[in-house]
């Protein structure tokens, strides 16, 4: 069985020049590697806050590398420097503004000013891209909300069949027949 490809960038131009640790994107790592049990591996990347470095790095990712799944972290507020969802909006085919709904909707929970973040979703061809806030409690809070609706998705656009581990992560894929 092949291995799924998944594509992980931290936007962030302090984590790019190597003045923070990478911490964003582990988070990621690691929240897949406890809810994924299909066999995958990881695209990585960081990268500073500019848009057309993104969007390469996106479009790499998703056509040269057979991404089925790219997660972005930071980049996602109103600071000047954030750019990420004008990249997304930029590579993307199709947008799917539910994620980014969803995804402050659990956010309010938990801070007010979750009505700053701009997080978007859309596919590119056979990819879902999903944009996370940067902070690893927010992209668990985040990624956890939208997850059980990321494998269907990517069945829907002709991407390899994605399962997760039934103790760690429920999904949602409507019944055959």
């Amino acid at each position: 069985m092949e291995k799924i490809k998944i594509g992980i960038i931290n936007v962030s131009d302090r984590a790019s020049r190597g003045e923070y640790e990478d911490l964003p994107g582990q988070e990621v790592k690691r929240l897949l590697k406890l809810w994924l049990s299909s066999p995958w591996e990881a695209e990585y990347a960081v990268i500073p806050d500019e848009q057309h470095l993104l969007e390469k790095e996106m479009i790499t990712m998703a056509d040269d590398k057979a991404c089925c799944l790219i997660v972005t972290t930071g980049g996602t507020g109103p600071a000047v420097r954030d750019v990420t969802p004008e990249a997304t909006v930029a590579v993307c085919e199709k947008l799917l503004p539910g994620f980014g709904e969803q995804m402050r909707q659990v956010s309010l929970q938990y801070v007010p000013t979750a009505i700053l973040s701009r997080q978007t979703a859309g596919i590119r061809g056979n990819t879902l891209i999903v944009n996370l806030p940067g902070k690893p409690k927010s992209i668990r809070e985040c990624l956890e909300a939208v997850f059980p609706a990321i494998p269907y998705c990517i069945d829907l656009i002709e991407g390899p069949y994605m399962e997760t581990n039934q103790n760690t992560m429920k999904v949602f894929r409507p019944k055959q027949g």
